[in-house]
């Protein structure tokens, strides 16, 4: 099924069948024999959220060579449904619409991108979204199929850009309670991430790669070096656990992560863990453009903790504001620009099944 650009139906899946009517089971032993029946015969439903111009454009052709292999070994498990998307945010919607519709599983098919959005469509208006038609014990698993430039998340769990490995792990069904990440700008309405968020000098390298992406992972080295152009360290208050303010002195960037990597390989919060119930906070303090390039190595290694001018700690939550306001410190969210200081960074454990 495709989504397309014009308004798309409130449903995204089909609704069950009751147009054949049934005899009725004589006796509660037959009732229960016949709901066994049922139970077993039941088909779950998966939704591949695709993003084809992944990868300038690689996603949609590997798709399109890898549908018929996997209809192949889902066909005595569950019915696929396909969406590809066609604009920003479309798997948003389309995640929520196959949330509310109860659907078994959503998968991202792209990169770091595409299963940021999905994410996102887990919730809506601060709440986790719920299927309509199906009881309280019913829920959404995500999955991830990393097709994408950087797929920075699946480094965390080792995983390669191979899709049949992807396709192997959503059949064996192994599922874990996945950790969201939650960020709140001025207008308080709230935003999530599942990677790595960050602020300053790596949030604006990242807002200029996504001009340069037509040049695959180079786009982050375009996009960092256009970054220092200008770039001032800066004085910044954070809050820890509700605590209170602390200023930070001449900060580079501040990343929150809930997994490892991000900027296309960068071990950049090394001891995060997505399934831990907190953030790690890494804070990169009066670095100048010498300093990334003798160290860059051991950013790349996630060695980084123990060299001058870095810091790490755990949270459940932190908040970030400028000491001085000029509302121009960059902030991003997996690789995606989500505005401006002030923020907030939250952390919601074990929030969505994940197949891992």
């Amino acid at each position: 099924m495709v989504a397309p650009a014009t308004p798309r139906p409130s449903r995204i899946l089909p609704r069950a069948s009751h147009s054949h009517s049934q005899p009725a089971a004589v006796g509660l032993a037959s009732d229960r024999a016949a709901a066994a029946t049922v139970s077993s015969r039941r088909r779950r439903n998966f939704v591949f959220v695709v993003n084809p111009s992944g990868a300038n454009g690689r996603t949609g052709n590997q798709w399109k060579q890898l549908l018929p292999h996997l209809r192949t070994r889902f066909a005595d498990q569950c019915d696929i449904c396909e969406c590809i998307t066609s604009a920003p945010f479309d798997a948003i919607d389309i995640t929520r619409e196959a949330v509310k519709d109860g659907a078994d599983a959503v998968i991202a098919v792209g990169g770091d991108g595409t299963l940021h959005e999905v994410v996102n469509g887990f919730f809506c208006k601060g709440s986790p979204v719920h299927a309509l038609d199906q009881g309280p014990d019913h829920s959404t698993a995500l999955g991830l199929i990393p097709l994408g430039t950087g797929s920075d998340f699946a480094r965390t769990f080792g995983w390669t850009n191979d899709p049949h490995e992807a396709i192997d792990r959503i059949v064996r069904g192994v599922k874990s309670k996945l950790d969201i990440g939650m960020m709140e700008g001025p207008d308080g309405n709230p935003h999530y991430f599942v990677n790595v968020a960050d602020i300053h000098l790596s949030a604006k390298a990242g807002y200029f790669s996504s001009m340069y992406k037509r040049f695959g992972n180079l786009c982050y080295v375009f996009g960092a070096l256009r970054a220092f152009w200008g770039h001032s360290n800066r004085d910044l208050r954070i809050k820890v656990n509700g605590g209170e303010w602390k200023t930070i002195r001449k900060v580079t960037a501040l990343c929150i992560g809930n997994a490892k990597y991000f900027g296309g390989g960068m071990k950049i919060t090394p001891t995060a863990d997505p399934f831990g119930g907190d953030l790690e906070v890494v804070i990169l303090q009066d670095f100048k453009w010498h300093d990334f390039l003798l160290k860059l190595h051991r950013l790349y290694g996630g060695t980084h903790l123990s060299v001058n001018g870095v810091s790490s700690i755990r949270v459940q939550s932190i908040e970030v504001a400028e000491k001085e306001v000029s509302a121009d410190i960059f902030v991003q969210s997996d690789g995606e620009h989500f505005g401006f200081l002030p923020t907030k960074f939250s952390v919601l454990p074990g929030a969505v099944d994940f197949f891992c």
